[in-house]
């Protein structure tokens, strides 16, 4: 899942980079051309039938914008840019102070993806920091390690790992409109396969909720944080999948999967909202997970709950 830009009318520098980035045909051919993967500029070039260096400044205007995202990739003749789009909507509030996150009415908490509370994997599995594996590759025993804690990619074929955010912040506003988990994660198979799917199970303090729905494990092109030590035959990246709880149910990447609500979460007296991921006898497709840290993937963020009242 790509990242969602939403603009408030105040933000006059920003909204006016998207609107002219937006306001040109050609820039808008180049954003349906990188849909559905990565194209280098020459490709692009070749497919817009216009020069290089036209299309290199488009795609700066895009870049400036945040509507596209490039990375340096080998190519057959020095490095290539390749270009890939960042975002799949956009969203103007046009009256004031209203938009969730753009205001005071918001809470965010980040969790790095190594500071879980409990977990439970099956070989093969694995944890890296962005130094260097976490004891051996494929061992459950990194996970165990003191250095747990500043992992930034971790993958397993069976188990769980679970996460406890703090409600302590939370019992301030019992009138809470949502609660959004949000992280990188992509399926787990032997090296890296685009087409290989998996179902990760997500449970909220024990109760069974639905399942993050994983079409592959992505490493047709380098992730734009790896570090230089990560080898290129290794799963690279993942998507962005979101999980909302409202006060009338759940939703997983937009679609309605439970009638666990706000109400269910108990925040007025539980201490923790406890995030369990798994891949388990619950999952149809038991393709194992990779979840990416800060450091690791294509976007630079940590397991997130934002709480919007």
């Amino acid at each position: 899942m790509k990242t969602k830009i939403t603009l408030n009318i105040d933000e006059v520098e920003k909204s006016s980079k998207i609107f002219h980035a937006l306001a040109s045909p050609a820039r808008l051919k180049i954003l349906q051309l990188i849909e559905d993967k990565p194209l280098n500029i020459s490709k692009i070039s070749t497919l817009m039938n216009i020069p290089m260096s036209s299309t290199a400044l488009a795609i700066n205007i895009l870049e400036d914008a945040g509507l596209v995202i490039t990375t340096s990739s080998p190519g057959l003749r020095g490095s290539q840019k390749l270009c890939a789009l960042k975002t799949d909507s956009i969203y103007l509030q046009i009256k004031k102070n209203e938009l969730p996150g753009e205001n005071t009415n918001v809470i965010i908490e980040q969790i790095p993806i190594g500071n879980y509370f409990d977990f439970s994997v099956e070989p093969p599995c694995g944890i890296v920091t962005s130094d260097g594996f976490i004891s051996a590759e494929d061992s459950v025993y990194g996970f165990y390690a003191p250095e747990h804690s500043f992992a930034q990619l971790l993958w397993l074929t069976r188990g769980f790992v679970e996460y406890r955010f703090p409600t302590y912040r939370l019992k301030n506003y019992p009138n809470m409109k949502s609660i959004e988990f949000s992280f990188e994660l992509c399926s787990e198979a032997p090296g890296y396969c685009n087409d290989w799917k998996s179902d990760i199970a997500v449970y909220f303090n024990g109760t069974h909720i639905g399942f993050v729905h994983s079409l592959g494990d992505f490493g047709n092109r380098r992730g734009l944080l790896n570090p230089d030590w990560w080898d290129h035959n290794n799963t690279q990246y993942g998507l962005i999948h979101s999980i909302l709880i409202t006060a009338t149910g759940t939703l997983i990447d937009d679609q309605p999967v439970s009638d666990f609500n706000l109400y269910s979460l108990n925040i007025g007296t539980e201490n923790s909202i406890n995030l369990r991921l798994a891949v388990d006898s619950t999952s149809h497709y038991k393709g194992g997970m990779n979840l990416f840290g800060e450091k690791f993937g294509d976007y630079s963020q940590n397991i997130r709950m934002k709480a919007i009242y």
